[in-house]
């Protein structure tokens, strides 16, 4: 399941694209510019759908944020306005595609399932690949080199978004924000309690040795292409 941002202003528009995407994903909403870019900048989500016409804060002063702060989650810019030189600007802010309001449910839908794909590696089978190690979306199955993996509950979670995000450092708060949710009950230290459950999962195919710790930063998931099963 994708986790996506929706900012949209207009409630009503907002609830039912929420019902088209919950097919495929897990929403936020959000409705005016300043907190779209908050939200934004946690680096939790998979795919944002940015309006353009926003209070506080236009969804081109969003992204053009957002790409300064280095944040290249990938953005459907939604919006009224279908302009060429509108289009242009989108792209040149950082946009990675452009629909235009009214809109067609399975267009939209379309759109952000291939606009996944192609910026989260998943290829045509819905499989998330790094080297040797596959996992199966559809599934919730993980292999290494043929071998089933034994991963329990959020130990798949915790891997898919490691892997969606290979080379990049990801914090502990990230980790917690995107698989447990802000107003997850528990506390920091369970990202800990299942990151050591992972590795030893990964250790008899030697890709615990993927994941290294950055001390008092977060984590960084890096494929070692001679690892070789014990």
């Amino acid at each position: 399941m994708l986790k996506i941002l929706l900012v949209e202003d207009d409630e009503i528009l907002s609830d039912s694209i929420l019902e088209i995407l919950s097919e495929i994903g897990e929403i936020v909403q959000i409705y005016d510019g300043e907190e779209a870019l908050y939200e934004g900048e946690r680096g939790i989500y998979d795919l944002i759908v940015l309006d353009l016409m926003l209070p506080s804060m236009s969804g081109e002063q969003v992204l053009t944020a957002l790409r300064k702060k280095n944040i290249y989650t990938p953005v459907l810019i939604l919006t009224a306005k279908d302009g060429l030189q509108d289009k242009v600007n989108g792209f040149k802010n950082g946009g990675d595609d452009y629909l235009t309001k009214p809109f067609h449910r399975e267009e939209l839908l379309l759109r952000v399932q291939a606009l996944a794909r192609r910026s989260l590696g998943m290829n045509g089978k819905n499989e998330l690949v790094v080297g040797a190690l596959c996992l199966d979306l559809d599934n919730r199955q993980a292999h290494f080199k043929g071998n089933e993996l034994t991963l329990q509950g959020k130990e798949f979670n915790l891997l898919h978004y490691l892997m969606q995000n290979q080379g990049r450092i990801i914090t502990k708060d990230q980790l917690f924000d995107r698989i447990w949710g802000f107003q997850s009950d528990t506390t920091l230290t369970v990202v800990e309690v299942y990151m050591s459950n992972l590795r030893k999962n990964l250790k008899p195919w030697g890709v615990d040795r993927w994941i290294k710790t950055l001390r008092n930063v977060g984590y960084l998931f890096e494929a070692v292409e001679d690892v070789e099963h014990e």
